[in-house]
């Protein structure tokens, strides 16, 4: 199953196994089945640490890996490749003893849990969100023998899929209920379970010095901006809901000059890497939610805490824009997808609508169309936006129509999920209706800046922050860049050099403003 250059791979990483473990096999005569026991066959001929038995795990095929001795705590139904291997990797080591790399005190705070907590993650293998919830979840169980964790496979698990109605992933269930659906970090995960972790979070915040600069934003301009502030010898923070910004949500990367191929969470996570190794203080896990200037900048987070900085960085970027029509918000999740690379497993064989002619819609539908049975595209100006190869590309494929002209006015659906959507023909005013399974809604960004409202940050119309040459805003010491900005295009090359851009304007802030309160002269305006 493995290749040989995999294989080497791993026989790299299997070398810091420090504990004996075991993978216990459950499964039966199915091809599945006999594909799974190759495969843990061939990792345990890799390490003189591992070794297979059968298990009695109650789905087949599945895969237990635990301490030589102890009850399994970490499972996986279904046969961990794709975007999963690497939570497979993990799983071994840390269960084998090696250290993880996180928090010391949020591992500290995920063995004091108290409780039993039984998890179930169901996935899709070409998911690239659902790792980060399957190795966080899979940390905390080999932290605390009161945590189990499994990951299932959807595509392999139908029924329960059906069962629970699951229409997209990371769909999360704690102790049988319910706990949550979509990306979630470590420290979401556990500040969900301990209730009194986000108190504790907001008086160590409140505790913190000032920064000489403050980076709002995790993505690759506020990467950008840290790493160019971190290198002037200033106090540098950064603060985010989650490290990697939209290109967690990336697949595939073909236009980051000099490198012909990545994917968004390998990038986010050299981004993390490279922002570590300069000092930077990184704050995850917080939502900025008001900014004004007293004697310092004060940036106040929704958990009630606030973060002081002589100069900011604002680069909070941007959001899939919502439809805003009914039945959108009611069958989220339950055939109104965002992600189709994550979702479009659970539509194969049914017909599927993408809203949006743009690049994100043309590609979504290509991509669609190798997995479902039929896919609409529907466009509301009389013209796609894509580019002239993909849009040749979408015309070739025969399970691919498309719609212009097309003003997408409702999501049907029989209480449950998703079973049609109307719309209008903008040409002849007729009403029209779709037979469907799915809509996935791919009609572009919108900025994160609402929470700048009450603040003295100009924006535009579009909600997007007013910047200079420079990066400056309206607001002294306070800058900008990236997708949340008015710079006119979205792309994660030109957000870098945005973000670099407003780290020097807002150094130069700085050294101006020192310079000047020493001859007690008046600072010069954010837009000088």
């Amino acid at each position: 199953m493995l290749d040989a250059n995999l294989k080497q791979q791993l026989d790299t990483y299997l070398r810091n196994i420090i504990e004996p473990i075991e993978l216990r096999v459950s499964g039966d005569n199915t091809p599945k089945s006999k594909e799974l026991e190759t495969l843990a066959d061939e990792i345990a001929s890799l390490s003189d640490k591992i070794e297979t038995r059968q298990g009695n795990g109650k789905r087949t095929p599945s895969m237990a890996i635990a301490r030589k001795g102890e009850e399994a705590r970490v499972s996986f139904a279904g046969i961990p490749l794709g975007h999963e291997f690497t939570s497979l990797v993990l799983a071994l080591l840390q269960t084998g003893g090696h250290p993880a790399k996180a928090d010391p005190e949020l591992l500290e705070q995920i063995r004091n849990l108290e409780g039993e907590y039984h998890f179930e993650t169901y996935i899709s293998l070409s998911c690239q969100n659902c790792p980060d919830v399957v190795q966080a979840l899979n940390l905390m169980a080999t932290l605390n023998p009161n945590i189990t964790h499994e990951m299932i496979d959807g595509a392999l698990f139908q029924e329960e899929v059906e069962q629970h109605n699951i229409m997209a992933v990371p769909s999360v269930y704690l102790n049988g209920e319910h706990f949550a659906q979509g990306r979630m970090t470590l420290q979401e995960i556990v500040a969900k379970l301990d209730t009194n972790a986000a108190k504790r979070e907001t008086e160590t915040l409140n505790e913190k010095a000032p920064y000489d600069l403050l980076v709002v934003g995790g993505g690759p301009a506020g990467a950008a901006a840290a790493i160019y502030a971190a290198r002037k010898g200033i106090r540098t923070g950064l603060v985010a809901e989650r490290f990697g910004g939209q290109v967690m949500d990336t697949v595939g990367i073909e236009n980051f000059i000099s490198v012909p191929y990545t994917e968004g969470p390998k990038l986010a996570a050299s981004l993390e890497q490279h922002v570590k190794e300069y000092g930077v203080d990184i704050i995850t896990g917080q939502r900025a939610a008001n900014l004004s200037r007293n004697q310092l900048l004060d940036l106040e987070l929704q958990s009630g805490a606030t973060l002081q900085s002589r100069a900011i960085v604002l680069a909070t970027g941007a959001r899939w824009r919502q439809l805003g029509v009914p039945g959108e918000e009611e069958y989220k999740t339950r055939g109104v997808a965002y992600c189709p690379h994550c979702d479009g497993p659970f539509f194969k064989g049914k017909h599927v609508a993408v809203i949006g002619g743009g690049n994100s819609g043309i590609e979504a539908a290509i991509d669609l169309a190798g997995i479902v049975k039929h896919v609409t595209v529907l466009e509301f100006a009389d013209t796609l936006r894509a580019d002239e190869v993909l849009v040749r590309k979408a015309e070739s494929m025969d399970n691919i129509d498309i719609i212009t002209n097309a003003q997408t006015t409702e999501i049907l659906g029989d209480g449950s999920k998703v079973n049609g959507l109307r719309y209008t023909d903008r040409v002849s005013g007729e009403s029209k209706q779709l037979e469907l399974a799915g809509v996935f809604v791919q009609i572009g960004l919108v900025p994160n800046t609402e929470w700048l409202q009450d603040s003295e940050v100009e924006r535009n119309r579009l909600g997007e922050i007013v910047i200079n040459e420079r990066g400056a805003t309206s607001l002294p010491g306070v800058y900008a860049a990236g997708d949340a900005t008015t710079v006119p295009y979205k792309q994660i090359i030109i957000s870098m050099g945005a973000g670099a851009t407003a780290a020097l304007g807002a150094f130069d802030y700085l050294i101006r403003t020192s310079a000047e309160t020493e001859t007690n002269e008046v600072p010069a305006a954010a837009y000088g």
